[in-house]
Parts: structure tokens; C-alpha cells; sequence
């Protein structure tokens, strides 16, 4: 590895995230099948195949099934394929029981995604030995404890160590420092260096650069004549040039958001508000989870004929209640609706206060405090036994889920987390 580097940044990537942690929940609620041995994916709905493929498990790989594709073309190409809704309660509890373990081998941690840590590792080597020794320590814990497995990757600054992290997989500890830039980064195709999407890829191929060594020896310059600014960063990132701090905060999230494509009109009043409870009750458990309180709320709403709009409402004081974010939202909508069919339906909660120190208003309902033991309770028994356990009579024979919606990436703004 040579000199150490001033800092020495570690980045943890749960393998196959999603599919992963369904397949430990099940297995440790008595279980004999591994869902990671079989074709099998994370995603949409089994029953209306609906939805795109969000994970899927190595021999799903065998039958050409990629992450994004949908969930109708990947049972075309596996028609025996296991099909499992996500759970973003699970996914909550999976990702915080490894937070808690990361927390014990640096004081700076920060969260890039719900399946993705940064760890600056830096002054720790005489806790936990050299940094692939303190890696294998926290991967092999990790897994021993929780179940699934980890990649991590090791470098001086985030960008390298989340490149090194995508090395192959699983399990596995990479290292990726400034010296090994040659030999491990710039052979890669460069649709694979972060921030490489398919548009820009394409421009890049069209001036003669196809791997990550093409892109860093190109002159910048003409690169920024023909990608502008985002030229100028990618030749950076091919170079390994990056110095982003690991922010160490317990939460970076502006806004929590959920949102629903529905597989059939939503032509009355009274659908509508089913629909938006149940996406007003997934959205409040998770901003709960992240002890947050909502100051505004949003709803968006998509025609069948992919019309969309939008309104928002600032409340008198912040709050996580369900029932009062619930009250907000259907109140909105009948403001904002038109009558047109409805195809898709969203609800944003912004401005976000931390809920560690409460301050009632005068303007609070007086149930205040009997909604919020309330929906603790509510928490509790969905956390432990599932989000199926419970549910508002409301949906009952009413052929809509209790809870809608799940993770979204707007939840997780990647890019402004490393540049």
C-alpha cells in the first residue's frame, strides 16, 4: 500500500441490499429457503406484476435480469422467478442495526443511502489495526451478527473508496489509493466511474472515450467544450480528484417523500383518500424513524394522460402525527383535484425539525399527545411483527394495501453527498 495517506476513508455497500435483508428476516422466522440461492428479486407487486426490479439475487443474474428492468420483462425471461414486495420498515431496521455498529469504530459516519456508509477511518488504525485489518473486523462483524454481507472499499478520499467498494463482490474488502489508479480505475469502461450516466457516456464515446483512462488523459478543456462543467468533474473523478469531508451529522434528509403508481383509475373521492392514507402511513413511519417533525406538506397527483400537479400547505407547527398529516394532505387534495382519473399519487413532508425537543404550539390539537402514543404503539407492532399486523379497518375488503409506497431516491441525494 506504500506511504499512508492523510486520510483513509472507508466505504461500506450492503450486497444486494433489499434481497439480502429479506432473506436473513426469513430465515431467522423459521425459514429453510435462502431466497440469495434462488432466482429471485425485490420489487413491485408479484400479483399485478407491477413495478420495476429494485434487487436481485446472483442467480437471478444467470437469466439476464437487471436492476431497473421490469418486473413483467424479468418474469418473461425467468418465469419460475420469486417475486417479493419491498419492505421499508425492514429496510429501516437492517440499516440502523448497522449504523449502530459502525458507530463503534469512528466518531465520523455519515449515511450516503439506506444500504451505504461512508466511515472516516483516519487516527483509528491504533484502535483496530490497518485499514484493511479494521475493514475485515467490521465486515466480518457484520455479517456474523446481522446476517448479511458487506463490500467495503478503502481510500484516501469517498469518491475511490465507493469506486473500490463496486469491485467484485460479495464480501469483500478493496483497496483503491491514488498509486493504484493505473492498474485498478482506468482499465474500467467509463460508464462505470460514478457520475457516468447513459447520456453522457455516449457523448464520451462519440469523442473516442471508452474507459476511465481515456477520460482522465483527455485534455479537460476540450472536455468542457463538450460537457461543459460536468466535463470538468467526471475528468476529476477519473483522476481520482476528490476531497469531500465525511459529514458526520445524524441525518442529511431535507425532505421525506412516498408515492405510488397505481394500477388502475382512481375515479372518486373516496378511493383517493384511501390511497393517500396509505402512503400518509408509510411516509409518517419513516419520518418517525429519523426523529424528525414535518412542517410542510405536499401532494402531487398524475393524470392517466401523465398530467401532473402539485400543492402545498405550511402548518401551524411541525408535527409526525399520522392522523394530522392525514388530515393536511386529504384537504389538499380536495382543493387541488380536478376529477380527472388518476394514475399516480404522492405525499412530501419538508422543512424538518428534529423531534428530540418538542415545543407544543396553542394552535396543537389537545389529542396531541394521545396521537403521538398512539402511533408509537402502531410503530412497535408493525417494527416487530411485520407491517401487515395491523391496519386501519378502513382497508379492509377494500383491495387496497394499508401502507404504499417505499424507499425513494429522493430521499438520499447522492450526488450533493460527495461533490
Amino acid at each position: 500500500m506504500g506511504k499512508s495517506p492523510d486520510r483513509i476513508i472507508f466505504h461500506i455497500d450492503v450486497n444486494s441490499a433489499y434481497l439480502s435483508w429479506e432473506a436473513v428476516h426469513r430465515l431467522q422466522h423459521g425459514s429453510e429457503l435462502d431466497i440469495r440461492k434462488i432466482p429471485s428479486v425485490i420489487g413491485g407487486d408479484p400479483v399485478e406484476r407491477r413495478g420495476i426490479v429494485l434487487a436481485k439475487s446472483i442467480p437471478a443474474k444467470k437469466y439476464n435480469i437487471k436492476t431497473g428492468e421490469t418486473l413483467y420483462s424479468a418474469m418473461q425471461k425467468c418465469p419460475k422467478l420469486a417475486v417479493f414486495p419491498p419492505r421499508y420498515d425492514l429496510y429501516v431496521r437492517c440499516s440502523t442495526a448497522m449504523h449502530k455498529i459502525l458507530k463503534e469504530y469512528s466518531p465520523k459516519i455519515q449515511r450516503f443511502s439506506i444500504d451505504e456508509f461512508f466511515i472516516d477511518y483516519t487516527n483509528m488504525e491504533k484502535h483496530f489495526g490497518n485499514p484493511i485489518e479494521g475493514a475485515n473486523i467490521i465486515k466480518n462483524r457484520i455479517h456474523k451478527e446481522l446476517g448479511f454481507t458487506v463490500n467495503i472499499g478503502i481510500s484516501s478520499n469517498k469518491l475511490l473508496s465507493k469506486m473500490a467498494s463496486d469491485f467484485s463482490k460479495p464480501n469483500k474488502v478493496h483497496t483503491l489509493f491514488p498509486n493504484q489508479i493505473p492498474d485498478k480505475l482506468w482499465p474500467l469502461p467509463v460508464e462505470d466511474l460514478f457520475m457516468v450516466g447513459k447520456a453522457t457516456a455516449q457523448k464520451l464515446h462519440k469523442i473516442g472515450i471508452n474507459t476511465i483512462g481515456d477520460l482522465a488523459k483527455y485534455n479537460p478543456k476540450s472536455l468542457e467544450k463538450h460537457l461543459k462543467s460536468h466535463g470538468i468533474l467526471i475528468w476529476n473523478f477519473a483522476n481520482g480528484i476528490e476531497d469531500s469531508p465525511v459529514l458526520d451529522s445524524p441525518s442529511n434528509i431535507k425532505s421525506i417523500g412516498n408515492s405510488s403508481t397505481i394500477p388502475f383509475d382512481v375515479e372518486d373521492k373516496n378511493t383517493a383518500h384511501m390511497i393517500l392514507l396509505a402512503l400518509v402511513e408509510t411516509v409518517c413511519m419513516r419520518l418517525r424513524n429519523e426523529h424528525h417533525r414535518a412542517g410542510v406538506v405536499s401532494i402531487s397527483l398524475k393524470t392517466n394522460e401523465f398530467i401532473s400537479y402539485s400543492r402545498q400547505k405550511k402548518l401551524n407547527c411541525h408535527t409526525d402525527s399520522t392522523n394530522f398529516i392525514y388530515e393536511t394532505a386529504i384537504s389538499l387534495f380536495d382543493e387541488t383535484w380536478k376529477g380527472e382519473p388518476l394514475r399516480h399519487m404522492g405525499v412530501r413532508l419538508s422543512d424538518l425539525c428534529s423531534s428530540e425537543a418538542v415545543q407544543l404550539s396553542i394552535f396543537e390539537p389537545e389529542e396531541w399527545l394521545k396521537q403521538k402514543q398512539l402511533d408509537s404503539v402502531i410503530d412497535k407492532i408493525r417494527i416487530k411483527y411485520g407491517t401487515d399486523k395491523i391496519m386501519r379497518a378502513v382497508f379492509l375488503n377494500s383491495g387496497i394495501k394499508p401502507l404504499l409506497g417505499g424507499v425513494s431516491e429522493e430521499d438520499y441525494p447522492v450526488m450533493s453527498s460527495i461533490i
